[in-house]
């Protein structure tokens, strides 16, 4: 595979993996905006809600740090510089 390809198949990750992160965003704000409004409606005076919002908030979180990098020692690409890494000590 030339270097060409190999770009554009990692181009090609990150843009599967952002369109699934953004996906994951749209359904995380509908779920929970849709959770409010039944907490609201039929049991005002216990607000639930904010506990799926905290839990699912944590997966987007660490879903956000893997697709855009903040700390991602094993995120897009990892694979393919350990391998290179591991054939230059050989």
């Amino acid at each position: 595979m030339n270097e060409e390809n190999i770009k554009y198949q990692r181009a090609k990750e990150k843009v599967k993996a952002l369109k699934v992160f953004y996906l994951d965003l749209v359904l995380f704000v509908l779920v929970n905006l849709f959770l409010f409004l039944l907490n609201i409606t039929f049991t005002p005076d216990n607000l639930w809600f904010i506990w799926p919002l905290v839990g699912y908030g944590i997966g987007i979180i660490a879903h956000a740090i893997f697709v855009f990098g903040i700390s991602r020692p094993y995120g897009l690409g990892w694979e393919e510089k350990k391998i290179k890494e591991i054939m230059k000590k050989e």
